[in-house]
This record gives C-alpha cells, sequence and structure tokens, in this order.
C-alpha cells in the first residue's frame, strides 16, 4: 500500500528511525538507510519486496514525477529567507554594496510580499557607523567642556580645535593616493588622530598663556612655547604614528 512505498523511500532518502542514544543530555536519533539507490534520477528503479516474494522496481507501484522544489528552506522571524552570499574584494564594501543596490533596484522588481536585507559585513559596518554617529559628537562635546574647564576661554578652545582638521589633511591625502576608502579603520585612526591633535594643541597653548602671563606678547609667546614644547609634541605625535603601523600594514579581513 501508499504507506509502505513511502516508508521504503524514507528509508532510502533520509533513513528510518529505528532507536536513540545518548550523547550527555543529548537525545542522537539511530536511523536505518537503504542502499542501492545514489541518485534521484534512479529513484525508480528501487527494489521492493512483495508478499509473495520476490522484488519489484519502483516505477511498478508508483508513478514519479520530476518538479522544481527548494532544497531547503530557512526562515528568519518567523519569514522564509533565500540567502545570497558573496565576498568583496578590490574595493571597499560601501560602495560594492551601493551599486548592487542600484543595479538590483533597475533590474529586478520585487514581487509582492519579498523584501531584500543586507547582511554579513555590510550589516556590522552600518551598526558600527550608527554607534559612531553617537560616540564621536558626544566625544567633542565632552572635549569641548573639559577644554572650557582648563583655559576658560572660548577662544583657547578653538585655536585648539582648529588643530583638528589641519593634522588630518596627511590621513586624506595618503589615503587619496592609495585610492583607499575612508573605512571603519580608518575612521578609528581619524577619532585617535584627532584626540592627539587636541593633547599636544593642550601641550603648547598652555605653555603659550603662561608666557603671556608674564608679560611677553602673544608673537613672542607662541614663538618660545613652540621651541619649548617641540620634543613633548613630536614624541606624542609619533607614539600615536607607530602604534598604527600593525594596523596599516594588515591584510587580513576587516584591514
Amino acid at each position: 500500500d501508499a504507506s509502505e512505498v513511502l516508508g521504503a523511500v524514507e528509508a532510502l532518502r533520509q533513513g528510518r528511525e529505528v532507536g536513540f542514544t545518548w550523547r550527555g543530555p543529548v537525545r542522537v536519533p539511530l536511523k536505518l538507510k537503504l542502499a542501492g539507490v545514489d541518485e534521484a534520477r534512479t529513484l525508480e528503479s528501487l527494489p521492493l519486496p512483495v508478499p509473495g516474494g520476490g522484488l519489484v522496481p519502483l516505477s511498478r507501484v508508483a508513478t514519479l514525477v520530476s518538479e522544481d522544489a527548494p532544497g531547503q528552506v530557512n526562515r528568519r522571524n518567523g519569514a522564509r529567507r533565500l540567502l545570497v552570499g558573496f565576498n568583496v574584494r578590490g574595493a571597499d564594501l560601501g560602495t560594492v554594496v551601493t551599486g548592487a543596490q542600484a543595479a538590483i533596484a533597475k533590474s529586478l522588481p520585487l514581487p509582492p510580499g519579498v523584501r531584500l536585507e543586507w547582511g554579513g559585513q555590510y550589516e556590522s559596518l552600518q551598526a558600527a557607523a550608527r554607534r559612531l554617529a553617537i560616540v564621536i559628537p558626544l566625544v567633542l562635546v565632552l572635549i569641548i567642556v573639559v577644554l572650557l574647564a582648563a583655559f576658560r576661554s572660548p577662544r583657547a578652545v578653538a585655536v585648539i580645535f582648529s588643530h583638528v582638521p589641519f593634522a588630518a589633511v596627511g590621513g586624506l591625502v595618503a589615503l587619496a593616493l592609495r585610492g583607499m576608502p575612508v573605512s571603519l579603520p580608518a575612521a578609528i585612526g581619524f577619532i585617535a588622530l584627532a584626540g592627539v591633535a587636541v593633547l599636544n594643541g593642550v601641550v603648547l597653548l598652555s605653555r603659550v598663556v603662561e608666557l603671556e602671563a608674564t608679560g611677553l606678547s602673544a608673537k613672542e609667546a607662541a614663538l618660545t612655547a613652540a621651541h619649548a614644547r617641540f620634543r613633548p609634541v613630536l614624541m606624542t605625535a609619533l607614539v600615536a604614528a607607530f602604534g598604527f603601523i600593525p594596523m596599516m600594514l594588515a591584510q587580513g579581513p576587516g584591514a
């Protein structure tokens, strides 16, 4: 009957559970599988035993129809999901995904009930960008508060913050010469660079303020402070630069 035929097909394709064992706390089923038919196209030759003895092929007692069907159905959050993956080489991830989104929007109209989600490393990149969009302004505000508390002068804070865009010129030129995007590691490097620039500005300007308090003019105080603070400012910048050399030379994932 039909149940016996289906049981034989199940034993061939998936195996029939005949018992179980335990692997620690995990229950592991024991399955028995039939041998003799290795491919779906030869399934019609599956031998079936008959009550009177002997064997008959499956094609004698069943009609086999070949149809297209999903090999596996994945779900996420209760919805069916079809995953398409690819690796990115020779270009930055954001540019590749933006181009792919534009190409799909033009050439692949989505049927009702279907939506696209871009995940993987791009999803992680977006999450990191959202966090940075919150962290960077917050850090800048905190730096301004600390500088105002230290110098009690908005003019001094503006002078120190003017170092940051000038300090970033070299990094931006280097990225442009190498044809590299402002990736997430590069953004982290620029954040550290901004911190070093503010630190050096504080070291230099604090000395300028001290010299101005002794009666020197602004020009004389700036020149004297530059001579006096050249070594500590240079050492601070070099330590930060050398610390980022391993990141600059990295070639693996996320480099």
